[in-house]
């Protein structure tokens, strides 16, 4: 008999539940959650940054962007070292606000892992085509938006995308391992730039004057910057995705979550000010270069310069490709698990991984590079919505999870749960996610979408609607007691601690 027919007991689902092992060791899982947030976008990206808000502005809004991300985590520290399962956000939206709601934030957060797994691909073509442009400049395709496509920089994307499924259907512990020494050379790529650039006689402070662009204010130059803080910084919320696999206590979670989101602020601020400093910035960005970084690295330190910017962002980008594998396929495999999505996303390979989630996220981010950078950049823009609400389940499920201080005493619910100063967080990371999904809806905010982004979102939607609709019958044949054993394991009966 199949334990996961409907009635089958809670005993029963668990014991015919797949798990994974766990073997990944704190270092790693830290490596994880940087290399994912950092991927290619601080070393693509600072003339972007500088165009909008300046050298000042730009790093004022990565540091209010860093410290919102902070308080988010709190609700995210409480809810993994409880749930310490695979899914994170999709298990605690579940906890809380059940199968539909769980679907929801999942659906949205799958879209906002792929699309950063196809971007990273997409920022390996780049870095060929700004490095060695007579490896990938072969054939030329079509323009997307402005974008002139070519079959070599597709055949370079399509590769790295398939090296890192491979690698991550070879054992999680070879992935982690692979991410903390690749994010350490990434470190110190940073390092040698940012000093080599303060230290290089024409690398002047007056160079990063003025703090923001001509003509716009200080505060919309931040509130531009703290918009994008949910795709900046997303990565950290890999960490819970990964959980079942800890080997080390689930509490030491939000340290490892706290100090991944600050040495990221650093890198960011880092590269935004190594940038603006190897020249007068305004004149820089007034060049609307395809790539300003490696223009002023280059400007400065010639071959020697670009080779250890190459390398770190070729760092940064497998990091982010790798993290964010990880993390996608952590996430199928726990809906498929719960049968919110085909039973066939939880099958795992006998390196225990589940390999057709990993190779299902490669089919799908196979396609982008045949559409272009500038087309992809739309999807990435949207999926700032999908991992924002994301972080608001999370925050909301705290908040309702969580009892304040000297309410009475529910029979089986541990002491700790009754925290005032947790809630009271809870609701903060929850109110701050409502502001970044303001920001990037209402029209005239200074981060709001554009319309291919708010087209791809209508999409997007539409498709999770008619996903559902199919699933529906399937799902509701799954009873509850069923459902919270497949999506919550051992913890079914477990209420959060503060």
């Amino acid at each position: 008999m199949d334990n996961r027919d409907s009635g089958a007991t809670h005993a029963e689902v668990l014991a015919d539940r797949d798990s994974l092992e766990s073997t990944l060791k704190p270092h790693w899982v830290w490596a994880i959650a940087l290399g994912s947030a950092i991927g290619w976008g601080a070393f693509v990206l600072p003339t972007d940054w500088l165009a909008t808000s300046g050298p000042l502005g730009a790093a004022i809004g990565l540091a209010v962007g860093a410290a919102l991300m902070c308080l988010i985590a709190v609700s995210y520290g409480i809810l993994i070292r409880t749930f310490p399962v695979s899914g994170g956000e999709f298990a605690y939206a579940f906890q809380a606000f059940g199968r539909n709601h769980a679907f929801v934030c999942g659906w949205f957060l799958t879209l906002g892992y792929a699309a950063i797994v196809a971007l990273n691909a997409s920022a390996v073509a780049l870095l060929f085509r700004r490095l060695v442009p007579w490896l990938v400049e072969w054939v030329p395709l079509w323009e997307v938006a402005g974008w002139q496509v070519y079959l070599g920089e597709v055949v370079v994307a399509s590769l790295a995308l398939a090296a890192f499924a491979w690698l991550n259907t070879r054992g999680t512990a070879l992935s982690g391992r692979a991410q903390f020494l690749m994010v350490m050379a990434m470190l110190v790529g940073v390092a040698l730039i940012l000093a080599g650039v303060l230290l290089h006689p024409d690398g002047t402070w007056s160079n990063v004057s003025p703090g923001v662009p001509s003509g716009v204010g200080p505060l919309p130059a931040i509130l531009a910057i703290v918009a994008i803080a949910p795709w900046a910084f997303v990565g950290f919320d890999n960490v819970p995705q990964a959980a079942e696999e800890f080997d080390f206590p689930p509490a030491k979670a939000f340290g490892l979550i706290v100090f991944a989101i600050v040495a990221a602020a650093a890198i960011y601020i880092a590269m935004v000010v190594a940038t603006a400093a190897t020249q007068p910035w305004e004149q820089l960005v007034a060049e609307e270069p395809i790539w300003g970084t490696a223009d002023g690295i280059s400007a400065l330190f010639g071959t020697v310069g670009l080779l250890v910017l190459g390398v770190s962002v070729a760092m940064g980008v497998a990091t982010g490709l790798n993290g964010f594998y990880v993390a996608s396929s952590r996430l199928l495999f726990a809906m498929g698990r719960s049968r919110i999505i085909p039973e066939r996303f939880a099958g795992l390979n006998a390196h225990h991984t589940p390999a057709f989630a990993v190779y299902f996220v490669m089919g799908i981010c196979l396609l982008s590079p045949w559409f272009g950078r500038q087309a992809l950049t739309w999807i990435v823009d949207m999926s700032s919505i999908g991992v924002t609400i994301a972080y608001t389940y999370t925050c909301a499920a705290a908040y309702k999870m969580l009892r304040w201080s000297g309410s009475p005493a529910v029979p089986g619910e541990p002491e700790g749960s009754r925290s005032t100063r947790n809630k009271v967080m809870a609701l903060l990371g929850a109110v701050a996610g409502v502001v970044f999904l303001g920001l990037l809806l209402v029209p005239g905010s200074p981060a709001a979408l554009k319309m291919p982004s708010l087209i791809a979102l209508v999409v997007w939607v539409a498709l999770g609607l008619a996903f559902w609709v199919s699933r529906r019958t399937a799902v509701a044949q799954v009873s509850e007691t069923e459902m919270r054993a497949l999506v919550l394991g051992e913890h079914d009966d477990r209420k959060v601690t503060a």
